[in-house]
């Protein structure tokens, strides 16, 4: 998602038992990111999604080929449902940038996309690492879901999770607009998505001393998607860029759609910059996993060409 230049269910937990496992979100920490966008220098106007354009439409006769990187931020905030556990229990979420940055330990995105004659393709890649951590007691007693242990009641409890969620998104398509002012993309492909989940629980009680038990847990699916991309060149070196696509279907998830809107600025035939508005949104519930979840927030994108 950056800009693409030519070249340029379930119950709801009980009080005490969600106050331990609200920690174990996968989207606790979302993003400072780092993204990669392919575009070659002699495609003037869009192959990424949140970097600039190229600044010369007539450089995209100059080459068949087209290819971009851009690094850039995603301030996102995160809403919506999610399950850590099988059959576990399902938490309400909602925490803006600046909450959940804390959680963060690292955060990256890679977005490449190219050109080759009138055939378009991108990849767009999303790594999330975070580490959580929440106390609570004295409570009553309670199961934690997927860990197997009874915790009495009376007993204070520790929880922590170190979560990784990997996902991308790979589509190939066709150009079915090309001018000097304005390009239209069409592209299909699909969104794979992984979640892992480490959780410690750590219970202290006169009556059992202090126990420790830890469950890891991961899952993933993938989802079909169609998308569209668009480019519009204000001047020569101010355009905008807008992308939409849309999945899921019920293969893996129920519906998956992503949007981005950005203002790009070129400085010169390499380097240009990005600012916009980003939204990821997935609803999957399947084999007693939920991951009802949408981020979004604005993105700000160095794109440097080929």
């Amino acid at each position: 998602m950056i800009q693409d230049q030519d070249c340029v269910d379930r119950s709801r937990p009980q009080p005490a038992l969600a106050r331990i496992v609200r920690v174990l979100s996968p989207w606790r920490g979302v993003l400072v990111a780092v993204s990669l966008c392919g575009a070659h220098a002699a495609y003037g106007a869009d192959v990424g999604a949140a970097a600039p354009n190229d600044p010369s439409p007539a450089a995209s006769e100059a080459s068949s080929w087209a290819l971009q990187i851009t690094p850039y931020m995603w301030a996102a905030g995160l809403d919506g449902r999610i399950s850590p556990f099988r059959r576990g229990p399902t938490l309400d979420v909602e925490k803006s940038f600046s909450d959940v940055l804390d959680d963060l330990n690292f955060g990256g995105f890679v977005n490449v996309m190219g050109r080759y004659d009138s055939f378009v393709f991108s990849g767009d890649l999303m790594y999330v690492d975070t580490t959580d951590s929440q106390g609570s007691g004295p409570l009553p007693a309670l199961q934690i879901p997927g860990l197997g242990v009874m915790i009495p009641p009376g007993a204070i409890v520790d929880a922590k999770v170190d979560t990784t969620q990997f996902t991308t998104t790979l589509q190939g398509g066709y150009r079915v607009v090309d001018t000097s002012q304005v390009t239209l993309d069409a592209l299909v492909g699909a969104r794979f998505w992984y979640v892992s989940n480490d959780v410690t629980v750590t219970a202290s009680h006169p009556g059992i001393g202090t126990r420790t038990a830890t469950h890891n847990e991961d899952f993933g699916w993938m989802d079909p998607v169609v998308s569209m991309r668009a480019f519009f060149a204000l001047t020569d070196k101010l355009s905008v860029q807008a992308q939409a696509d849309i999945g899921g279907f019920g293969v893996g998830s129920d519906l998956t759609w992503s949007a981005l809107a950005t203002v790009n600025y070129v400085f010169s035939d390499h380097l240009s910059a990005s600012m916009g508005y980003k939204v990821l949104d997935v609803d999957y519930d399947h084999k007693g996993h939920v991951y009802d979840t949408r981020l979004s927030g604005p993105v700000f994108g160095v794109t440097y060409r080929f």
